[in-house]
């Protein structure tokens, strides 16, 4: 019998390319973290009004956002002066273990390199996960409102 299952059909892109994705974008991400869904729309409206280089990254497959993540200034962390941060790394449970968050990252360094901007900064409780793609650990920082420090990566 032969195997007839195909590998998923992902589009990689950035909001920038699909800007009426905005509202869907901010909301999808909203579902995943929790953070107000304006603060995410805030940071996208500044994207895509030129407003910062930074920029909200996306894999689709077909009209179903699968991963996302963003680069933002500050991830909600104590260290102000280790920026700009990529935030909100997600991939959908159902598609996970087949590179999307790699290819985000990757696809969210070389972006923001065409800018002139690294290095990258991210902040994460996960361990080896990042090492893989190129981050490096850097230090700890201290969340806004967490009782516990937290890793900060780098790309550089």
């Amino acid at each position: 019998m032969q195997n007839t299952q195909t590998e998923p059909n992902f589009l990689y892109l950035s909001l920038r390319e699909r800007p009426e994705l905005k509202d869907t974008v901010a909301a999808w991400f909203h579902d995943k973290w929790g953070v107000p869904t304006q603060a995410y729309l805030d940071c996208m409206e500044d994207c895509l009004a030129d407003r910062t280089p930074y920029d909200w990254y996306l894999c689709l497959e077909g009209s179903r956002i699968v991963g996302g993540l963003g680069v933002i200034e500050n991830d909600f962390h104590d260290r102000k002066d280790l920026s700009p941060n990529v935030c909100a790394v997600y991939t959908e449970p159902d598609r996970r273990c087949l590179g999307i968050a790699g290819r985000l990252l990757d696809l969210a360094v070389a972006g923001m390199r065409t800018r002139g901007i690294s290095p990258l900064y991210l902040v994460t409780d996960h361990t080896g996960f990042y090492e893989r793609y190129g981050w490096e650990f850097l230090c700890m920082v201290q969340g806004d409102g967490e009782p516990e420090p937290t890793r900060m990566y780098v790309h550089r």
